[in-house]
């Protein structure tokens, strides 16, 4: 099993996104399971949501505490301490930032990807929402969804105009990361 964990504030769209993952992976060929985690229900606070990946059925219900994938949404959310908490060894971490790999500071053992899926989501969709942007960095990091199981997922989410949009994001953030359509 695999397990990913979304570091975002309230209204970035951190759940939509686990969610979106998770029916992707799905139709990848694997087992899915995403679930929110709310403290302060209200927008701009701290969430979290995750993501687990299996070729078997998964009946796991807890929250994720060592993850082998992290998406942060908001990097001011590693100075407060949490993100990397109880990363495995040969983890990666996606984080939404100005910054290169090199200025973050993430645990040994640790692969750091950075992108500016804010900028990125400002010109594409025209609002700072970089859930489906962060989404298409995460397909082509690990391998785990494929990127037409995205856009299919993002298709089925959202009304023609604005799946466009967030698939053209997706796409954008897919191939900046690496990603091979």
């Amino acid at each position: 099993m695999r397990e990913l964990r979304i570091h975002g504030r309230g209204g970035q769209g951190s759940v939509t996104a686990a969610e979106l993952i998770a029916v992707a992976a799905f139709e990848s060929g694997v087992y899915s399971q995403a679930f929110p985690a709310f403290g302060v229900e209200r927008r701009g606070a701290p969430v979290q949501a995750f993501v687990r990946f299996s070729d078997g059925r998964v009946r796991l219900r807890s929250q994720i505490y060592e993850p082998d994938y992290v998406i942060v949404q908001d990097s001011s959310l590693i100075r407060n301490g949490g993100v990397f908490d109880g990363m495995k060894e040969g983890g990666i971490a996606i984080i939404n930032t100005e910054k290169p790999p090199s200025d973050i500071e993430a645990p040994a053992g640790v692969k750091v990807i950075t992108i500016d899926a804010t900028s990125l989501a400002l010109e594409v969709l025209g609002v700072p929402i970089t859930n489906t942007t962060l989404m298409g960095a995460f397909a082509a990091a690990t391998g785990e969804i494929r990127m037409d199981a995205l856009e299919k997922a993002l298709r089925e989410r959202f009304r023609a105009d604005l799946a466009d949009k967030n698939v053209t994001a997706a796409r954008r953030a897919f191939e900046m990361v690496g990603g091979a359509a």
